[in-house]
């Protein structure tokens, strides 16, 4: 269920999300407050769970993971025990930076962040040897044109 936000509420989010790093006072600024109140409301949306875990953007590419897959799955078992082991084993994998169950002619899309294409080979070789899968068909992203963890929610 949706949390029901105001407009500072908004603005503090924007502000949060453009760099959760800076400090109260600086978001007190730009969000028109002081700091008490806002202090306040951030932990509210906190306990209200719309401010989740807190952390840092890494470059990949400056620390030497300069490919990225996407890797499509689809597989002809749909048991429970089978689905318990491949996200077991998905979660075990650091290379995984996003897995998604879809719905359509394919069941699984993984954004997978390795050094190179021989890195990637040996996701692959381990990821087979752990679970069965039908079919894997990997793409190389030439080019990151976007990414971002922001939410439009309108300030």
């Amino acid at each position: 269920m949706a949390v029901r936000l105001d407009q500072t509420d908004r603005k503090i989010l924007t502000e949060l999300q453009r760099d959760a790093g800076q400090s109260l006072d600086e978001i007190a600024k730009a969000v028109g407050s002081s700091k008490t109140p806002v202090w306040n409301r951030i932990r509210k949306l906190r306990e209200a769970g719309v401010i989740g875990q807190q952390t840092v953007i890494l470059d990949p590419e400056a620390l030497g993971f300069e490919a990225c897959f996407f890797v499509l799955i689809r597989t002809s078992e749909h048991e429970a025990d089978w689905q318990a082991r491949f996200l077991e084993t998905l979660r075990k994998r650091p290379e995984v930076q996003e897995a998604h169950r879809l719905a359509g002619e394919i069941d699984y899309i993984l954004k997978v962040r390795v050094k190179n294409a021989r890195a990637y080979d040996a996701f692959y070789q381990a990821l087979i040897s752990e679970v069965r899968i039908y079919n894997v068909t990997a793409l190389l992203s030439m080019e990151e044109i976007k990414s971002t963890t922001m939410l439009p929610i309108g300030a």
